[in-house]
């Protein structure tokens, strides 16, 4: 592999300090492909995403029809589809040739990124670089706290806390055999001199141990200390006892430093089971969504439709309505 380029991939769940731990990097000498996502109330300091990366992923999961924080185990076969697809990696391998041409040491990140792990190794060995992941950790109360306050309650508290089990498992797997560095956003946030010194020395950065003193000036201006505003404790939320159990033996085992794979692989079958228990129950109601009641004015005016209309005049209404009834037992 040839070692003056170098890409590092930030992958972790939304709202655990990656834009943080991906801004440090940038200031130290990593680019951030342009244009970038500009900064709005949820993130003032800025995301450090590249727009092309964020429409990309965007794109892909919508075909996949995977959410960002999916909490089904099934969902990374859906987007495991997509990464072997050869236009999809002709794409993602044309932009880092041109990325590379721009400068040597990138640094990507997206909350939806974990999705797509084997399409980014992929396609950068496909190009002689071999990439390295930092995968960012903050607790999942924490998570779900900062997401319920940024982004509303359209995704309530158990599927969120689901949802962080299920990418922080499957991303631990997905970088298990490669170059990685696992960094707690508490961490970060007490000294992060300290925290991305060891990443590093654990990935091999230059660009990280060469930094000059500007490059470290802006990174002091640029951490404060006070953006963590969410308890790392459950607090008052709300969780099957299951559920909170895997959530918090998940936090255990990746702030560790994830070196028990025995433990995750089991952690991982356990959550996996659980699921397919909750879908199990919850299946009368997942029918009823997907067969929404038809109310008397959808009747009737499917009714008054289903005739074409140089015939409706000839047949009564009441006719047209019977055959509209019939239908879906048809």
């Amino acid at each position: 592999m040839r070692r003056e380029r170098s890409l590092v991939l930030v992958a972790g769940s939304g709202r655990s300090g990656t834009s943080l731990v991906t801004g440090i990097l940038q200031r130290l000498g990593f680019r951030v492909p342009v244009p970038e996502v500009p900064a709005d109330a949820t993130n003032p300091r800025g995301f450090s995403e590249s727009q092309w990366v964020v429409d990309f992923h965007s794109a892909l999961l919508r075909r996949a029809r995977v959410q960002v924080s999916d909490a089904r185990p099934g969902a990374w076969a859906l987007t495991a589809e997509l990464c072997l697809d050869e236009e999809v990696q002709r794409r993602l391998r044309a932009w880092l040739v041109l990325q590379f041409a721009e400068a040597g040491d990138l640094v990507i990140k997206d909350p939806r990124l974990s999705w797509f792990l084997p399409l980014w190794r992929r396609c950068a060995e496909s190009l002689g670089v071999a990439p390295a992941f930092v995968t960012m950790l903050r607790h999942p109360a924490a998570v779900v706290d900062s997401k319920q306050r940024w982004y509303g309650a359209w995704q309530g508290d158990v599927a969120r806390a689901a949802g962080w089990v299920n990418q922080t498992l499957y991303t631990e797997r997905a970088t298990r055999d490669g170059p990685r560095a696992l960094v707690r956003y508490d961490e970060l946030l007490d000294d992060w001199t300290r925290a991305i010194g060891r990443v590093g020395d654990a990935l091999d950065l230059a660009a990280v141990r060469n930094a000059p003193a500007a490059s470290l000036r802006a990174v002091h201006e640029f951490v404060d200390p006070a953006l963590s505003r969410s308890r790392a404790d459950w607090g008052d939320l709300v969780l099957p006892e299951r559920l909170r159990a895997q959530a918090d033996e998940a936090w255990e085992l990746m702030s560790a430093g994830a070196d028990d794979p025995g433990r995750l692989d089991a952690l991982r079958a356990t959550y996996v089971a659980l699921y397919d228990e909750s879908e199990a129950i919850a299946a009368s109601s997942i029918e009823a969504v997907r067969r929404p009641a038809v109310t008397p004015v959808a009747r009737h005016v499917a009714a008054a439709r289903i005739v074409p209309l140089r015939y409706r005049r000839r047949i009564p209404l009441e006719w047209r309505k019977r055959l509209v009834r019939a239908l879906p037992r048809a």
